[in-house]
């Protein structure tokens, strides 16, 4: 039964950590007084592609989540 709370503990943990870097990575497009008219204002982030959702960034909670899911495995076969 131990290995269930720690497994289910683990995946929370892992999600958790999986938004914390989605929400708080910072602001996604910043304010400006007086628009150019032919400036294009988009909540996207400047830059190549969107790197929230890389594998580099998010090893961390996918680690946590795939620990807590073995855990949980191992807890309902015993």
């Amino acid at each position: 039964m131990l290995l269930i709370w720690l497994g289910a503990f683990l995946v929370l943990a892992g999600i958790l950590v999986l938004v914390g870097k989605a929400v708080w990575k910072g602001p996604m497009s910043t304010a400006s007084r007086s628009p150019a008219p032919d400036s294009h204002q988009s909540l996207e982030p400047p830059g190549p592609g969107i790197t929230v959702f890389a594998l580099s960034r998010n090893w961390p909670g996918l680690a946590l989540i795939g620990l807590g899911a073995v855990l949980l495995l191992l807890g309902g076969a015993f």
